[in-house]
Formats: structure tokens, C-alpha cells, sequence
């Protein structure tokens, strides 16, 4: 990841507490009362997804969570299967947690309809969970099913398109991505290397406490 991507690890006017880097543009803003210059962070675009249980689901879905988003497909003969393998040690031991929820899209809409998502979740034995969307940019066969993922994909930072050469015809780099409850990016991490799944375990909780001193006291007990 660019350096250029990284910014402070502790936000304007925050205490010294450890907090994660916002990834992405940002935007500074001169304010017109001559007050210190507003920094408008870049957040995950507006979507509108179906998931495996016909849910549509969208950016409010997960207000007030953090959500951990990856890209994948069913009939994937490469790095799927170890992408979802790591994915459930994560949730192995964070998916109880009511402030976190996780996000896989499909990038082959066309062949992965609601039945083979709700197959595929029971296949992982996340068929109960209602906190892992497996979800669809397609599925009322939208023609621009495929061109949406890819768009969207980019805008996680991962690396996802058709490849007639790639097993099963697609290619994608197996980035998970942790978003905040604002919809900012706060880590990218490589599902192939277990180092960097094991720093994603380390890391989450730190962004979980920063959501945690966000909601109304009311709220935390």
C-alpha cells in the first residue's frame, strides 16, 4: 500500500489512544471562519446488494459496526478456499462480537445466485450466521452485475477481474479489508499470509474499542 494512503494514527482532537490509519484520499478543507481546515475522509461508496437469504442489504446495514469485506466465487479453484479458511479463524474468535460484521461479495454474479450463496454459506457452516453477508451485485440479473463488483472491488483496494487465463476465469488478489463504522478503510491485509491475518486479529480490537468510544455511554452498558 501507498504511503500516500496512510494518515495519522490518532484523528484531529483525539486523545493519545492507539487508533488505526484511515486509507485512502482525504480531503482538507479551508474553513471560511479561518478556523484549522476540515479533513474529509474518502468512505466506501453507496451500494445495494442482495445477500444469501434474498436480504438486500446496504452501507446502513452496518452503521454503527466495523465490517471486514473480501471478494470471492463459488466455483473458485485457487485462493477461495484458503481465503474463507482464514476468514472463519477470524470469526472463530470475533464473530459473537455484536460490533463487528463481515462481507463477502461474489465477483461471478452471473453464476452465484442467491441458492449457490445460501449453499455455499452452509457449506462453511455460516448458514445460521447473521452477521456474514454473502452477497450479490446481480441478483435480479442485472447487466451490469459484473462491472458493479469490479468498481466496488477497487474501492476496498482489491484487485478483481475476468481472466480467461486465471483458474475459473477470474482473477482477485484475496485482500480483506476492515471498515469502520464510518465507512472508512482502516487495513488491508493479504488472506494468503497467515502474518497478516494474525495482524488483522491484533488490530481489530484496537478499532473496536475506538467504536466502542463513540457510542452513547447509554449505549455500552
Amino acid at each position: 500500500m501507498a504511503a500516500s494512503l496512510f494518515t495519522s494514527c490518532t484523528e484531529p482532537g483525539s486523545d493519545t489512544a492507539a487508533r488505526l490509519p484511515i486509507l485512502g484520499e482525504r480531503d482538507v478543507r479551508p474553513r471560511a471562519d479561518g478556523g484549522p481546515a476540515d479533513t474529509i475522509f474518502a468512505t466506501v461508496p453507496a451500494f445495494k446488494l442482495t445477500d444469501q437469504s434474498g436480504k438486500v442489504i446496504t452501507n446502513q446495514t452496518f452503521a454503527g459496526k466495523a465490517y471486514i469485506a473480501d471478494f470471492f466465487f463459488a466455483t473458485c479453484p485457487g485462493i477461495c478456499p484458503k481465503m474463507q479458511a482464514e476468514l472463519l479463524k477470524v470469526y472463530a474468535k470475533y464473530g459473537q462480537d455484536p460490533r463487528l460484521a463481515f462481507l463477502s461479495h461474489t465477483i461471478d454474479p452471473a453464476h452465484d445466485t442467491i441458492p449457490v450463496l445460501r449453499d455455499y454459506a452452509d457449506r462453511l457452516g455460516m448458514g445460521a450466521a447473521k452477521n456474514w453477508y454473502f452477497a450479490t451485485t446481480g441478483a435480479k440479473g442485472e447487466p451490469t452485475a459484473k462491472d458493479s463488483v469490479f468498481q466496488l472491488a477497487r474501492a476496498y483496494y482489491t484487485a478483481a477481474e475476468p481472466d480467461k487465463q486465471a483458474p475459473g476465469g477470474f482473477a482477485h488478489n484475496g485482500t480483506f479489508a476492515l471498515v469502520d463504522d464510518q465507512g472508512h478503510i482502516r487495513g488491508l491485509y493479504d488472506s494468503l499470509n497467515e502474518q497478516e491475518v494474525a495482524r488483522l486479529m491484533t488490530e481489530l480490537p484496537i478499532l473496536l474499542d475506538e467504536i466502542k468510544s463513540r457510542q452513547p455511554a447509554v449505549a455500552r452498558q
